[in-house]
């Protein structure tokens, strides 16, 4: 019995001194840093950090802010003189942005830490949790995140209504806004194709109402050029038919594939 008390003892020194030096360590990491206690990162990173971000792997709090994780204003602190990614139609929108870490995710190795996603940015626009997740009390960023580990689209719908898609697009845009800035119309916000789209009949005279000719058909190039090397020398620019086939605007009927620029 006497042994059994003198273990329970012990058991009860043991446990209290490894609580000390836990709050101890704790408070210790918590003022001076991970530089306290050098190496004990690698025992508590999820993964290496990129290549651009290398040079942080020994300080941890140049990122992370004790008890509240990753916060925007660490990343805005480093990022805030990127001018050329502000001055960029595709990429402008970072300077209203809240949240970096929606499509931005380190600790990933040497893949650049860029995650596309839709949802972030309709999140970031409004500042604030948006729609309804069907789940009171179940924050929209979990059910988000969730859905994204199932591989579920997270709100196509909301992401639909209310991203502005040419805002960041229109100057990538292949149909020269020939359709319109409601990309939504057509498009889903996880891939640019459309799977049940079918081109119409290689016999269609209507190419115009989709294409649009490029610089170079109203110049004179269009006149001794394009309808030379053709022998459409009647056929007017809104006319795409007389010379291209439907497969390929550089496939040239009687001519076969040319590429003249």
């Amino acid at each position: 019995m006497a042994i059994v008390k003198k273990l329970g003892a012990f058991y009860t020194v043991l446990i209290t001194l490894a609580l000390v030096i836990s709050v101890a360590a704790i408070g210790t990491l918590y003022k001076k840093g991970s530089i306290s206690f050098p190496g004990w990162q690698a025992s508590f990173q999820p993964g290496p950090l990129s290549a651009k971000h290398s040079f942080l792997a020994e300080k941890c709090e140049s990122c992370h802010t004790p008890t509240r994780g990753v916060e925007a204003t660490a990343c805005i602190n480093c990022h805030t003189t990127a001018a050329t990614d502000l001055a960029k139609q595709s990429t402008a929108f970072h300077a209203n942005a809240q949240n970096c870490t929606g499509c931005h995710v380190e600790h990933t190795g040497a893949a650049r830490p860029i995650k596309m996603a839709h949802t972030s940015l309709v999140r970031i626009g409004s500042h604030a949790a948006y729609g309804d997740t069907g789940h009171p009390n179940v924050p929209r960023q979990m059910v988000d995140d969730l859905k994204e580990l199932l591989g579920l689209p997270a709100s196509e719908p909301i992401e639909k209504s209310q991203l502005d898609c040419a805002g960041c697009h229109s100057n990538r845009d292949p149909h020269r806004e020939l359709f319109g800035r409601d990309c939504a119309n057509c498009h889903a916000t996880a891939t640019w194709r459309i799977s049940p789209f079918l081109h119409p009949s290689p016999t269609s005279k209507d190419c115009a109402q989709c294409h649009q000719a490029p610089p170079s058909h109203y110049m004179m190039h269009f006149q001794m050029m394009d309808r030379g090397i053709t022998g459409r020398e009647h056929a007017q620019v809104n006319q795409c038919f007389e010379c291209h086939r439907t497969d390929s605007f550089n496939n040239i009927k009687g001519v076969g594939w040319f590429k003249h620029h």
